[in-house]
């Protein structure tokens, strides 16, 4: 399962960052291509409540390119690790590559579809951490609800293949360009009962131009994912980040 690993690694390849909906001005045509970049330095990398760097910092990077008039979109991303190397498995580098169509179904409601392929490169254990998800997302104003499925083993789980995660939340201006964010998120693993949690995160983001900064507080409530020091990489915790889009 996709927890994490050892050694500090400050291996970053180019990357994927989710895409948000944009509404369009009606008397305006969307850029017909959009391509953007992105880095992030973060003081502990959460992925669904769990840490995947044993609760040390890591760095991240990603590109996406977007066709406006037709909403389809396709991206990488990538971040240092250390959850391979807990497992026994070799690698430092976690790298996912997506793409899917985004568009509005009504004024009022927003649609993202698409797929997700997470790569962990010279893992080289069986099963491997390989995964891919398909996913569902709607929108409604600053609130949103996702779905995402497994068609592979979930993040070398043997056996898991037809897991899902179902991700709410909301991102609520609070004013002067400060943005709450709130997320809930239940993680169902498939024949491995024990492995199943929830998570839930509290935060505040902010862009000053220079850079956005965000602070979060973490939670997955689960003891099931333990490095090999014996630390809750779900533990109530803290998180800093500082990203860049350009």
């Amino acid at each position: 399962m996709k927890c994490n690993a050892s050694n500090a690694a400050a291996a970053v390849s180019l990357a994927m960052l989710a895409i948000t909906s944009m509404p369009v001005l009606a008397q305006e045509q969307p850029a017909e291509h959009q391509v953007s970049f992105n880095a992030a330095v973060t003081s502990d990398y959460r992925y669904r409540g769990l840490s995947q760097t044993r609760l040390d910092p890591a760095v991240q990077a990603g590109a996406d390119y977007v066709h406006g008039p037709t909403g389809w979109y396709v991206g990488t991303w990538a971040s240092s690790i250390k959850w391979t190397e807990d497992l026994g498995g070799d690698g430092n580098v976690e790298w996912d590559v997506y793409g899917g169509k985004r568009g509005q179904l009504t004024e009022a409601v927003t649609y993202d579809v698409g797929g997700l392929y997470y790569w962990y490169p010279d893992y080289g254990l069986d099963p491997n951490a390989n995964t891919f998800e398909l996913y569902a997302k709607l929108g409604f104003g600053p609130a949103y609800v996702k779905y995402s499925h497994s068609t592979t083993n979930l993040f070398g789980t043997t056996n898991s293949k037809r897991s899902g995660y179902i991700d709410v939340g909301a991102d609520l201006e609070l004013g002067s360009g400060f943005i709450l964010n709130l997320h809930a998120g239940r993680q169902r693993v498939r024949n491995n009962s024990p492995l199943s949690y929830n998570d839930y995160k509290v935060g505040v983001t902010k862009d000053f131009g220079v850079a956005a900064v965000s602070l979060a507080w973490f939670k997955a409530n689960t003891d099931a994912y333990l490095s090999p020091e014996g630390k809750n990489l779900g533990k109530s915790a803290a998180v800093l980040t500082v990203s860049k889009t350009f």
